[in-house]
């Protein structure tokens, strides 16, 4: 067997775990095999015989895959948030990989995804490197271009916005249901002073591309900003259900056309998404509370 088809096989049994890798750290599966297919590419470019580890190796240049992406990702302000909002792994059949499947299985769901699609781009790869796959900080720290110490603070940070969001979402969903209402209201009446109580002062505000097609903002940041947009524009908006959480949603021709996905974290909102996209809509368990 020559070489080139050795190399091939070996990288073909780390795929599984590169795409598991590259999907948390992007929260797109499609991009997460353009991340996989990158590596792939650079090693067939590089004389591997002085590699000891290849399973570290082919980690480290997804790694830095990654971060490029989402450092792209993050200068592109002006790019619509559905282009890289999370999506979840396709279903796969029978004769899938059992890292794919594991990767179904383990409920890296969509409120983890988004959780993560707020971390900064270096924040979100030791994060995910090392609590999720025990890579160590020494291999982050090149990822990343700092030293071990700078790696594990900045997992650290992203650990702790993590487990704030996670006991924000596992709040009293009365409080959550009454702040929505509340910023419903005052939306509705134009209330400057009541949407500047409720939101919290760094609250994002993203869009996805059908949202952003039917007149949404791709992104707004900090409250007097995001009161400004709003002020009024949320008037056609219902009371609903998302997913048994407290959201809304701007119902047209009888059906909801985008909802209003909401974080609620110490009685204020700290984002919200507007998600237009019909595949996405139709996969929610969505009840409209208003008449």
């Amino acid at each position: 067997m020559d070489a080139e088809r050795v190399l091939a096989e070996e990288f073909e049994g780390n795929r599984g775990r590169l795409r598991a890798v590259a999907y948390r750290m992007l929260g797109s599966a499609s991009e997460a095999e353009d991340a996989v297919q990158e590596a792939w590419l650079r090693l067939s470019r590089v004389d591997t015989a002085g590699v000891e580890n290849l399973s570290g190796w082919l980690t480290t240049v997804v790694g830095r895959v990654c971060l490029d992406m989402l450092r792209s990702r993050r200068a592109r302000r002006e790019e619509p948030h559905g282009e890289h909002e999370p999506d979840q792994v396709p279903a796969t059949g029978p004769g899938a990989d059992p890292e794919r499947e594991a990767l179904l299985a383990d409920s890296v769901g969509m409120a983890m995804l988004v959780v993560l699609d707020t971390l900064g781009p270096a924040e979100r790869v030791a994060f995910v490197l090392h609590d999720m796959f025990a890579v160590p900080f020494g291999d982050i720290g090149v990822i990343l271009d700092r030293s071990p110490e700078a790696a594990k603070q900045l997992a650290s940070r992203a650990r702790r916005r993590v487990q704030g969001a996670d006991a924000a979402g596992s709040g009293d969903p009365a409080v959550q249901r009454r702040v929505v209402s509340a910023f419903l209201a005052a939306s509705r009446n134009g209330d400057f002073e009541a949407l500047l109580t409720i939101l919290a002062p760094d609250v994002v505000v993203r869009a996805d591309a059908t949202a952003v097609a039917l007149g949404a903002a791709a992104e707004v940041r900090g409250a007097a900003e995001a009161v400004a947009w709003f002020s009024g524009r949320a008037r056609g908006a219902k009371l609903a259900l998302v997913d048994q959480v407290a959201g809304a949603a701007w119902v047209a021709g009888g059906r909801p056309r985008v909802v209003f996905s909401f974080t609620v974290a110490d009685g204020k909102i700290a984002t919200i998404d507007l998600l237009g996209n019909p595949a996405r809509l139709a996969g929610m368990d969505l009840v409209i509370l208003e008449s």
